[in-house]
């Protein structure tokens, strides 16, 4: 069996049984709450794209988070790297390589292929490409498939420019969400704290990255003047 019918095996059987679990499920209130790391003022600005974009239906035995990370860097900068579904590496932590397919295109429904370090709870990962907006800066992915824990793990990620209350210049700030099965042996608060802690540091990375990058364009550019 090759890579992409494992996958979509995998993602079969990880699908959660219907019924009652279904109906006791609530939406998530994270438009209610601000994310370390903003202002009050700031975040009133994303709180409608929070509510559009970053809302999930959790129900007995599943998570859900949302993580936000300030980027000194233009939005279309940093938006060039989170879009690039073939190379998560650049800025996730723990990701020791990733593969597609020779026919690769970056659309919705594209597979990539994860092999994760050695000293976590998984191996590899089968990810999907769910959405991919270039206008809205939005993109998410599902797991459907692989050797780890996080079973139905879902993230929604979006890049947004908001005003800052100091000169009025415009900053960006990253939101990436997700929600994910609670493992079996496992709180609520544990797969919560391990998932959260895994979000924050790719986005930590991710803003070392784009700014790293920036602050060498600028060099360049001033030594050409």
């Amino acid at each position: 069996m090759d890579k992409e019918k494992a996958a979509v095996a995998d993602e079969t059987s990880q699908q959660p049984p219907g019924g009652e679990t279904e109906n006791l499920a609530i939406a998530t209130s994270h438009h209610l709450s601000i994310p370390p790391g903003l202002s009050e003022a700031e975040f009133s600005e994303l709180i409608p794209s929070v509510a559009e974009l970053h809302s999930y239906k959790v129900g007995p035995g599943k998570c859900s988070s949302l993580i936000a990370q300030r980027v000194k860097a233009p939005r279309a900068v940093v938006w060039s790297i989170v879009r690039r579904f073939d190379k998560p590496h650049v800025y996730k932590h723990f990701i020791k390589a990733c593969s597609v397919n020779p026919d690769f295109q970056i659309a919705i429904g594209c597979t990539r292929y994860v092999d994760v370090i050695s000293g976590l709870p998984a191996a590899t990962s089968a990810e999907r490409l769910d959405m991919l907006d270039d206008e809205r800066f939005v993109t998410g992915f599902s797991i459907i498939g692989g050797e780890h824990r996080l079973k139905n793990y879902r993230s929604v990620t979006t890049v947004h420019e908001v005003a800052c209350s100091a000169g009025g210049k415009s900053s960006t700030v990253v939101l990436e969400s997700y929600v994910v099965d609670v493992p079996e042996g496992n709180t609520e608060e544990d797969t919560r704290l391990f998932a959260d802690t895994v979000v924050k540091l790719n986005l930590q990375k991710l803003a070392s990255v784009v700014e790293a990058q920036a602050r060498e364009a600028d060099g360049k550019l001033s030594e050409s003047r």
